[in-house]
């Protein structure tokens, strides 16, 4: 493994950290966050244009930029570190690999070019609130999470040579203004049960979207719910029957752990810059907050935990971009990764309000937006604990002890 960046990945990083430094502030992350779409449409517009963002991991037989993982998590990273809001996690982590994994040619033409350039933006819709199983992050995503066959969930039946869709999506990232929803629906009912995946198109019939309040602005999220709503099936009709759906979810599990482990290491690493830049002004006793040694230390403790979750990101990044654990044989990179990355962002969260003191506990303050992040990305991924208990059963950490 070589741990050094190519100068190309070097340059992805400084230009979108430009791009982000003049166009995306606390200020404007929020004013964005209270927009229709959630996001600001010019800045994304912007890094699909100029820097080809909703592409970078797309091969470039379908208009991406053919970078790897890795490129997109240090993408990520820089997006996390200003919190800017945008359908990045959505379009291109989350749904774009399925559509690559499991589409059929046609679709995979049709959708993964609009999908590269800008133009489509896309949500994986799965039910209930249970997307950390879906992805194989939390639990076994091989059980009845799509429905099981019961009443809930979201069910899929032929009609009219076709297939109709009903049942209810709740926690569906960017789902209010996603163009394109892939849908993880339950069918054959108790005979012959299996989860597939369906396209739903804008403007559906039957198709209504609420958004949802949520703790982390940045992070819009919708409740989706499908009226008997027409939807396609994604794959070859033939071939879809038999496709391993679980082992997708499972494999853009992996690939979106490492991702969003990046975020919220830049995530981190941001709001303990600002803490220290706060300690060293705020005065106390006649001295900077800063100079005392109890600050020192606990600011010191939170770079360690910041730097470890840096290195287990980028190597998570490293290994989906070579391939990934898919024999669960070996520790789960991506899962373990995400967990440390998440529990450094919340003590570097939890202790920016701590060191601002009484402004910090102020809840429009600037490092409350960090804070909602940390907590926000624990309930939608997490919690950590069972991240952990999750990649240590998968690597057969028990057996080997054995407990």
């Amino acid at each position: 493994m070589d741990a050094t960046f190519t100068a190309e990945q070097d340059e992805i990083r400084r230009t979108l950290r430009e791009v982000l430094l003049k166009r995306c502030g606390p200020d404007e992350v929020k004013s964005a966050t209270r927009t229709a779409a959630g996001y600001d449409t010019s800045l994304w517009s912007a890094l699909s244009e100029q820097l080809g963002l909703p592409g970078l991991a797309t091969p470039e037989e379908y208009g991406g930029v053919g970078c790897s993982v890795t490129e997109l998590a240090l993408a990520c990273e820089e997006s996390g570190r200003a919190l800017a809001p945008s359908p990045l996690l959505a379009t291109a982590v989350l749904a774009a690999p399925l559509l690559l994994a499991l589409g059929s040619g046609p679709q995979r033409a049709e959708l993964l070019p609009r999908i590269a350039s800008g133009e489509l933006t896309a949500a994986l819709a799965v039910p209930g609130t249970g997307l950390a199983t879906a992805l194989g992050l939390t639990g076994d995503n091989r059980g009845d999470w799509a429905g099981g066959g019961r009443a809930g969930g979201v069910q899929a039946r032929r009609a009219d040579g076709g297939w109709r869709l009903y049942g209810q999506a709740e926690q569906v990232l960017d789902g209010h203004s996603a163009r394109l929803l892939v849908v993880a629906a339950h069918t054959g009912g108790f005979a012959r049960p299996r989860t597939l995946l369906f396209l739903v198109r804008e403007g559906a019939a039957g198709l209504v979207r609420t958004r949802q309040t949520s703790l982390d602005e940045t992070r819009p999220q919708a409740r989706i719910e499908l009226r008997d709503v027409e939807a396609e099936l994604l794959g070859d009709e033939g071939a879809a029957s038999r496709a391993d759906v679980a082992g997708a979810l499972a494999a853009v599990g992996d690939t979106a752990a490492a991702v969003i482990a990046a975020e919220a290491v830049g995530a981190a690493d941001r709001v303990l810059e600002r803490t220290v830049e706060y300690v060293r002004q705020r005065e106390q006793f006649g001295r900077a907050v800063g100079s005392f040694q109890a600050v020192k230390h606990r600011l010191a403790d939170v770079y360690v935990q910041v730097q470890a979750a840096r290195s287990a990101a980028y190597y998570a990044a490293w290994a989906a971009a070579a391939g990934g654990d898919r024999d669960g044989e070996g520790p789960v990179v991506g899962s373990l990764a995400l967990a440390q990355a998440l529990e450094a962002l919340r003590t570097a969260a939890s202790e920016a309000v701590q060191l601002h003191g009484g402004i910090g506990f102020t809840w429009e303050h600037d490092v409350h937006l960090y804070f909602k992040r940390a907590s926000g990305d624990e309930l939608l991924f997490g919690p950590v604990h069972r991240l952990r208990a999750h990649a240590a059963e998968r690597s057969g950490l028990f057996e080997e002890a054995g407990l």
